[in-house]
């Protein structure tokens, strides 16, 4: 109950309708009165809210359950895989190689690779160009591209017993599949070479094989290889380019398609003389600009075919 004397200080300022101070002491008082009630419940019932996390349904996609929970970005779709995990690498195009001298040295490294008989004359051994066996210029996936072999050395090899260079590579691929002799180390042809594919390269990681590396891995066809298949696929799909004799097709002395053996084609040291890269390359590229159209057992059948006649040998196997 109010206190007479508050009550009747009201009814005195009701009688003389003045504006006192003391009023503003009241609603001060007053409000704050009021905000002490509101924090003392607030304070004795509050309860600390959990948010709850949803369920993931059984159904969920990979990732899904970590984006319902805040773990990872929600997304409509999967990421693309990065080229570490499996995504496609992509080369740079040849008409954005740098001016200057390191672009002048890059352009001839590509010359090199697909004209070597004109550019590289004094080391090759047959009628064979680095870009038979490295479609597009050393570019395309599964034709051993340039950009997926660079990163990948140094590297132990089998095939020597020894740890190998970028520039051991390229050595070899002139002593077994162009059958002549490498290129100095240091030289212009050999630092050309390089410098092309350090360029190819350009954004690629080091020591990840890379999707497109090499030549595809085949399955074991249904039937073991047979030279007599391989000669009916041979005929209908390839003597037209390679010729009936697997001697190539020569223009003005110069072969627009590369033999496939005898003594203008690669030796049997090459790693296109082993029928497991053949039929790769082969069912992945072949007939030119027709990749994937033979089957895999026309593909090993062909490879067959092809590896089962003479060639120049194996200089490691040459008599001292």
């Amino acid at each position: 109950m109010m206190s007479s004397w508050l009550k009747n200080w009201f009814q005195s300022q009701k009688q003389t309708r003045k504006f006192h101070p003391f009023w503003i002491v009241l609603v001060v008082m007053a409000t704050l009165a009021v905000g002490g009630v509101v924090w003392v419940a607030t304070y004795l019932f509050k309860v600390e809210e959990v948010p709850a996390v949803p369920a993931v349904a059984s159904s969920a996609m990979p990732g899904e359950a970590g984006a319902q929970t805040g773990n990872l970005p929600a997304t409509d779709k999967p990421a693309p895989l990065s080229v570490e995990h499996g995504g496609d690498f992509s080369p740079p195009d040849p008409e954005d190689i740098p001016e200057g001298e390191f672009g002048d040295v890059i352009r001839l490294g590509k010359n090199i690779f697909t004209d070597t008989q004109t550019y590289a004359s004094a080391y090759v051994g047959n009628g064979l160009n680095c870009v038979n066996c490295h479609l597009d210029a050393g570019r395309k996936p599964d034709s051993a591209p340039l950009w997926a072999s660079f990163g990948m050395f140094p590297a132990y090899r089998d095939k020597n017993k020894q740890v190998n260079s970028y520039e051991d590579r390229l050595a070899g691929c002139f002593r077994f599949s162009m059958n002549g002799k490498a290129p100095p180390l240091g030289g212009k042809e050999m630092i050309a070479l390089t410098s092309y594919s350090y360029w190819l390269a350009k954004g690629a990681p080091i020591g990840v094989a890379l999707k497109g590396r090499g030549y595809p891995e085949l399955k074991q066809p249904a039937l073991a290889p047979d030279e007599v298949r391989g000669k009916g696929v041979f005929e209908a799909n390839c003597a037209i380019c390679h010729g009936a004799d697997g001697q190539g097709t020569l223009v003005k002395g110069r072969y627009a398609f590369p033999p496939l053996w005898g003594g203008q084609s690669f030796n049997a040291g090459a790693g296109m003389s082993k029928i497991n890269n053949a039929a790769g390359f082969i069912q992945a590229n072949m007939p030119l600009g027709q990749g994937g159209s033979l089957n895999l057992q026309d593909a090993w059948d062909v490879a067959k075919f092809m590896t089962s006649h003479g060639r120049p040998a194996d200089p490691r196997l040459a008599k001292k």
